[in-house]
């Protein structure tokens, strides 16, 4: 099951080595801890805990969460050797955010 997940990942990321699918896999967990962390700091600066209304916790992870994200996910990707693939990814997520017609 493993190994069939593996392969579709390869696939769908038009990737050839088990190595490198490793390596953005590394790159996803680190900037996902990250990213974590950094929310609840943000959270903490901002006084925003269980009870603030759901607009503001929504405001906080769009204006600041979401851009860091990417922030980090091309830091960590660009320091494991992976910044091409990491920065088609990050294109290809804003375009379909924002709609846009890229190249196929």
């Amino acid at each position: 099951m493993v190994k069939k997940y593996w392969e579709r990942l390869k696939s769908r990321w038009d990737i050839e080595s088990d190595k490198q699918v490793a390596i953005i896999l590394v790159a996803f967990t680190l900037t996902g801890f990250s990213t974590l962390y950094i929310h609840y700091l943000v959270d903490q600066l901002l006084g925003i805990d269980k009870d603030s209304p759901f607009i503001y916790k929504a405001l906080v992870f769009i204006v600041i969460v979401l851009p860091v994200y990417n922030i980090l996910l091309m830091v960590y990707g660009s320091l494991l050797g992976q910044y091409k693939f990491f920065k088609n990814f990050i294109i290809k997520f804003f375009s379909r955010i924002f709609f846009i017609k890229g190249k196929k």
